[in-house]
């Protein structure tokens, strides 16, 4: 695992997350943020859920790999249950998105204001324990990176549902 060489572009793109979720649920209702997809997955609010808590948890990541080089992080028990059995436990469906979008916001500002005071923050790593015991050395960039790809996989995924909403 590699932090992307264009640091510059990679930290935009994380920075602008947000509002580019954010406009994609632009004039939603809660029956569209609730609407289940015609073949299966999750809702839009499921969704926008799920992209905050996953940014959560990386970021104790993040901070391991800014604070301790050595230090580990694992998502063993996390990874213990499929992600809909976390949608549940996490009432996904029936809570509001506001609050997981500010979550998101301040998780990011949070992190961007790290890195503009920590020299070389992006180079740093932690030691990251997969699912198989395996270690691996994530840099802090790959993983503003993988967020960043999350976001914007989903927000297709997001503007799918929402075309099949309006082609209802």
């Amino acid at each position: 695992m590699n932090a992307p060489e264009n640091q510059k572009e990679a930290l935009e793109l994380f920075k602008q997350g947000p509002t580019i979720l954010e406009n994609a649920l632009t004039g939603l209702s809660d029956i569209e943020l609730d609407y289940v997809p015609i073949k299966g997955g999750w809702s839009i609010r499921q969704i926008v859920h799920h992209i905050s808590d996953g940014d959560d948890l990386w970021k104790a990541c993040i901070k391991i790999a800014l604070g301790n080089e050595q230090g580990e992080f694992s998502l063993k028990w996390y990874l213990a249950l499929p992600q809909t059995e976390w949608a549940k436990k996490w009432s996904y469906e029936t809570r509001s998105i506001d609050t997981s979008l500010e979550l998101l916001k301040a998780n990011r500002n949070h992190i961007l204001q790290l890195l503009e005071h920590i020299p070389d923050g992006w180079n740093k790593s932690a030691r990251f324990r997969d699912a198989n015991g395996e270690i691996e050395t994530v840099p802090v960039g790959f993983v503003i990176q993988m967020q960043s790809d999350h976001v914007v996989h989903h927000v297709k995924r997001i503007a799918e549902i929402s075309k099949e909403i309006s082609n209802k």
